[in-house]
């Protein structure tokens, strides 16, 4: 074997190399100056690198440093080869901490001193220039240049003393590269990427660094790492290159642009160029565009932009203070705006205190007395600061913007009354006064939630009076006030109440009492003369007056001293009688309760008082036991301030459902849920709505079914519901309120289907929501006998008999009304649609499938073809189908020039829903669906997204793919769910169709990844609801449901919710089984909302156990200061101790 082989055979294998920016090449030419000393070196196998493979002589001390980047030499040439082969390579040693002392040592000795004294004096934590190390070592440059470096060594002045300690390079010092695409490094053209830091990078061997390098920090430290990422570095854009696949394809038509380079404004661009130009772009539109409310608002958006990147505390603040003052000059330029002192004040809550920030509130709302959302916002944040909040201060609030909105709606009125045509006028004051009428809302709710339910019975009482049975007579304000006062103070039935007749007819029924009173009253017989004059009393007889009066003023003093003498004797024989029972009167009064278990029962007792006391009490001062109970009083004193009159048909309707929907009534959607209304009201709950419960329960019974572990514990048992309102008497309430109501909205089908429900709900004489067995019948034919006319309230009771299983007898009322509307009025006859249309689906829902659907296509063709109705007969005549296509197809187009000018009835969607489902049933789901789309092309998307009659479409659509959901492929009916979903993503009926759907025939993490990406974009407490409901019924992790909370309560709105807080507290406390974090949900839940009572019972019922007596009766001492109404006295459970001590 000659010399060569036997060189090749002992060289080692060729190491990776560390930094692969070189070719293949450069590396083995380089790799053959290794000698076998390296090999037996020990040294590390990323330190054999060809970057580290020449050694320099020590530099002399006049040697230059390195001041710039200099050009690595070329690895290819001889005279490198020559170099490297002549000079052995350095080896790095670990220093042994045993070593003597040498003159290097001394030397780093005094340095380190130094650098001691240094620090203390900058106080400043950064090393100190380090000498050179011992011989032989010196400085390394990279190989594979392409030129040679023009000095021959170079002197590092800021050297890493942590290489001395570890006697090599140290690894986390070394540069790191990301690879992008392996081809393009070769020839470095490929683009740099920064690499982000994480949590590995700051995890450095801390154990093997003494304490001076810990204090200073490596490279990669979590100081240094801060302090490199807060640097202005340019940004890099990075500019992807358009690869072609197959490059033959097709040949590009634009060759020169995509050749050209980027620019170096294209390429890169810093913090602060960005910064610069945003701010040109921002002045130049605001100049340009002063009166566009988007864009002061983006360039106050932009500040908090900036504000992100400073980690200064002051220069934050000066940020906010540039942010103040654009808001400032974009109200000056737009003082009509109401999104922009919106927008301001939030900028100052976070810069003023309380106090002042109160006053910029008030002064902001005497420029925008009339703005809806200003007071909205205004009464929010009163509600939700806990450190000011008190129920009386909140009344205040409350009166102060009723008053102001219903000043501003009289005026609007006196203005649009004035006008002959004033359509935009008449909008706005339908838009102002339906405003006032959720702020009413919030005003009962916020009365009902802290406590005062009679309170809040009687303001609905007053003002649905007050607004709806006013008298017709023209009567300014002052006067119509002061007949209102009279009706209170009298002895009248209220609405509600049995045998109430409405103001109104209580003044009329007055009015004919006191004429007939004054006919038959006789004259008065006048004793005298004939000239009436009467003798005068004599001197004797005055004096003999003056004489009994002292005789009767010295009896009453008499009298007097009587009786306190007898109450003092009446207070010793209490005394004495307390003594035997061995009360102990002269003990002082013992304020703390040394047990929980007695809070405990005093939160149980406040909340069955709470369910039972909900209606004033009318005053009666001949019975005593009504004298005790005047607190539940309502007097004129406690409305009068609350009262306004509405002007509009749609203000005084919407109130009149508000009220049904506030009072556990059924009612059909009242308003779009994507209006602000529909939100806010949802805020506002604090008990799950009934419908909301019923289908969170089929989704638990859905879910849970198909689980191996099934779960018991339901959303709607961890928060109590509306079973702790006794039903019975409030269901009686609304009815009587309803009977009354229909005199001023007569033949309202609305209106008469929650009059129905409740008479069912009546009937059961149960408190629970549950369905009679009886349907209404009495009811109904009393109503019918008073208007036979009513088509509407026919087909009402016609559903409720099929929903009872008499579908016999539904038909036969179905048939019977329908056959007899052609001799009907024309607007009566407008009703057909519906008729037509519930007929159809109480067909499709009962009885057999091939059956009903002939029974339901013979039903709709009659409503296309415009003929007569006749019972079905068991056949289908085909020549009538024909005509019901073309029927159908021309009344739509009938339709569609009156929704061009925006007028959209239930009657039309109506008609288009018989439409859709006869095209079902005859032609196919394809021509169906394509009638809904087309009449949804017809809208604008603000129009069509604030439209509830287009949202009862999708709803009902929905609804019916649910339904023919075997029939139909998985792609069409999740894809149109999906659809209105995006639509109206607030719909709890579209909510819970995607996670019923999904379930079936998706996998959880679809149906998750749809609720999360809502949650973000569209949150709402109803959204949430379903969630949790469908993580319960998975029975998921408890980590998971958490997340789901937390992620809820970011959000500023949901954050100030009830529903909320008190599942969240539920859910620890019944399901996580986690005390203490129960404990810090309830302090966090009280703190955000102080107002509800609901909310602070249920600390006292769920932590008795956790809360020790002290806390409790601290939060006692709250409730108080914050003015919430307690009814129970803690002395009467102490009591009950005390004479039943086995309680």
């Amino acid at each position: 074997m000659d010399a060569g082989e036997k060189e090749k055979a002992i060289q080692p294998s060729k190491p990776s190399s560390l930094f692969p920016l070189f070719s293949a090449t450069t590396v083995d030419t380089v790799t053959t100056t290794v000698t076998d000393t390296d090999t037996a070196a020990g040294d590390p196998q990323w330190l054999r690198n060809i970057s580290f493979s020449t050694a320099f002589p020590l530099p002399s001390s006049s040697a230059p440093f390195v001041g710039d980047v200099f050009k690595p030499e070329d690895a290819n040439s001889d005279d490198e080869g020559e170099r490297t082969s002549s000079k052995q390579r350095n080896l790095y040693d670990l220093v042994a901490s045993s070593s003597p002392l040498s003159s290097s040592g001394e030397e780093r000795k005094r340095r380190k001193k130094k650098r001691e004294r240094r620090r203390m004096k900058k106080r400043r934590k950064e090393e100190d220039e380090v000498g050179p190390k011992r011989s032989g070592v010196g400085a390394r440059f990279w190989m594979g240049a392409k030129t040679e470096p023009e000095k021959e060594y170079y002197f590092d002045v800021r050297g890493d003393g942590d290489n001395l300690a570890f006697g090599s390079l140290y690894r986390m010092d070394v540069a790191r590269y990301d690879y992008h695409t392996f081809n393009e490094f070769s020839g470095l053209e490929g683009n740099f990427y920064r690499q982000k830091s994480q949590d590995s990078l700051l995890e450095v061997d801390g154990d093997l660094l003494d304490s001076n390098l810990r204090i200073g920090g490596r490279y990669w430290s979590a100081r240094y790492s801060t302090k490199e990422r807060n640097k202005n570095f340019k940004h890099v854009k990075i500019v992807g290159k358009k690869g072609l696949l197959c490059q033959e394809a097709f040949i590009p038509m634009n060759t020169e642009d995509s050749n050209t380079p980027l620019g170096k404004d294209d390429a890169e661009e810093s913090w602060e160029d960005e910064l610069i130009k945003k701010t040109r772009e921002f002045n130049k539109m605001s100049r340009e565009f002063p009166h566009d409310e988007k864009v002061w608002m983006a360039f106050a958006d932009f500040q908090d932009k900036i504000a992100s990147t400073q980690p200064q505390k002051a220069a934050r603040l000066q940020t906010l203070e540039k942010k103040i003052s654009i808001l400032e000059k974009a109200v000056d330029l737009n003082p009509e705006s109401e999104e922009l002192p919106l927008y301001l004040l939030k900028a100052y809550e976070r810069r003023d205190s309380s106090d002042v920030l109160l006053g910029r509130w008030e002064k902001v709302l005497m420029q925008h007395f009339d703005s809806c959302t200003l007071w909205k916002e205004f009464l929010l944040i009163g509600k939700c600061d806990f450190s000011k909040f008190k129920v009386s201060d909140m009344r205040r609030r409350y009166a102060h913007a009723i008053q102001a909105l219903s000043s501003a709606c009289s005026r609007l009125y006196m203005q649009d009354s004035k006008k002959i045509n004033s359509h935009s006028s008449e909008a706005a004051l339908i838009q102002l006064e339906l405003g006032l009428v959720d702020i009413f809302l919030s005003l009962c709710r916020f009365e009902w939630q802290s406590g005062f339910q009679e309170l809040s019975t009687g303001l609905f009482q007053a003002e649905i009076e007050y607004s709806l049975f006013c008298p017709s007579l023209h009567l300014s304000v002052q006067s119509k006030q002061r007949l209102f006062e009279h009706f209170w103070n009298s002895t009248a039935k209220r609405i509600g109440e049995d045998g109430s007749l409405g103001w109104s007819a209580w003044i009329e029924e007055e009015e004919s009492r006191n004429s007939i009173i004054k006919e038959n009253s006789e004259p008065e017989i006048e004793i005298g003369g004939w000239t009436g004059w009467c003798d005068p009393f004599s001197k004797n007889e005055e004096t003999e007056d003056h004489e009994k009066t002292d005789k009767d003023n010295v009896g009453h003093g008499n009298v007097e001293e009587d009786h306190e003498t007898e109450g003092s004797q009446e207070e010793d024989d209490i005394e004495a009688l307390l003594r035997k029972l061995g009360i102990n009167v002269d003990a002082k009064p013992q304020n703390e309760v040394k047990d929980t278990m007695t809070w405990n029962r005093w939160s149980v007792e406040e909340s069955s008082r709470d369910s039972k006391q909900w209606m004033p009490v009318r005053e009666n001062f001949d019975d005593r036991e009504a004298s005790e109970e005047l607190s539940r009083a309502v007097l004129i004193e406690d409305v009068r301030e609350y009262l306004f009159s509405l002007h509009t048909e749609e203000a005084r309707f919407c109130l009149v459902l508000r009220f049904i929907d506030f009072f556990g009534g059924k009612v059909s959607q009242w308003t779009c849920t994507n209006s602000a209304s529909w939100s806010e009201n949802n805020l506002n709950l604090d008990v799950v709505p009934g419908f909301i419960l019923e289908s969170l329960h089929g989704i638990f019974e859905l879910v849970n079914g198909s689980q191996s572990c099934p779960n018991n514990l339901t959303l709607g048992d961890l928060v109590d519901g509306s079973n702790d309102i006794e039903r019975f008497e409030m269901n009686r309430f609304l009815q009587n309120s309803l009977l009354l109501c229909l005199n001023v909205f007569p033949r309202n089908y609305q209106l008469e289907e929650a009059l129905l429900f409740s008479e069912e709900l009546l009937v059961s004489g149960v408190n629970s929501p549950t369905i009679s067995s009886t349907p209404p019948q009495v009811l109904a034919k009393s109503l019918l006998k008073k208007d036979r006319q009513d088509l509407l309230l026919s087909g009402l009771y016609a559903r409720r008999e099929a929903a009872h299983g008499n579908i016999g007898r539904a038909r036969k009322i179905f048939d019977m009304t329908l056959s007899s509307i052609d001799s009907l009025p024309r607007d009566v006859r407008e009703n057909r649609p519906l008729l037509y249309l519930w007929y159809a689906e109480m067909e499709m829902e009962n009885g057999d499938a091939l059956r009903s659907s002939e029974h339901a296509i013979h039903i709709l063709s009659f409503l296309g073809s415009g003929e007569e109705y006749s019972p079905y007969n068991g056949e289908v005549v085909s020549l009538r189908l024909l005509k019901a296509h073309n029927g159908f197809k021309e009344q739509i187009r009938h339709i569609r020039s009156a929704w061009a000018h925006g007028c959209l009835t239930d009657k039309s969607v109506a008609l288009l829903c018989a439409a859709s489902l006869f095209e079902i049933m005859t032609a196919g789901w394809s021509s169906a669906i394509e009638v809904i789309d087309d009449t949804f092309s017809m809208f604008l998307p603000e129009r069509r997204t604030q439209c509830s009659q287009l949202e009862f479409l999708c709803v009902w659509c929905v609804s019916l793919l649910q339904r023919q959901n075997k029939e139909l492929t998985l792609s069409v009916v999740w894809g149109k769910i999906m659809q209105y979903l995006q639509t109206y993503p607030y719909n709890p009926k579209i909510i819970s169709s995607v996670i019923e759907v999904g379930s079936l025939h998706t996998v959880p993490q679809k149906i998750r990844c749809v609720l999360d990406e809502y949650s973000q974009r569209k949150p709402s407490i109803f959204l949430l609801l379903f969630a949790l409901s469908y993580e319960l019924g998975r029975s998921c992790s408890h980590h998971r449901i958490r997340g789901l909370f937390e992620k809820a309560l970011t959000n500023d709105k949901l954050h100030k919710s009830v529903i909320l807080w008190r599942s969240y507290l539920a859910f620890e406390i019944q399901v996580a089984y986690n005390s203490f974090a129960a404990k810090r949900v309830f302090f966090r839940a009280i703190h955000s909302c102080p107002w509800s009572k609901k909310l602070w019972l249920d600390g006292f019922k769920k932590l008795s156990s956790i809360l020790t007596p002290s806390e409790l009766s601290d939060l006692h001492e709250v409730m108080h200061e914050k003015e919430l109404h307690l009814r129970t006295d803690i002395y009467e459970i102490l009591l009950q101790d005390e004479f039943d001590p086995g309680i």
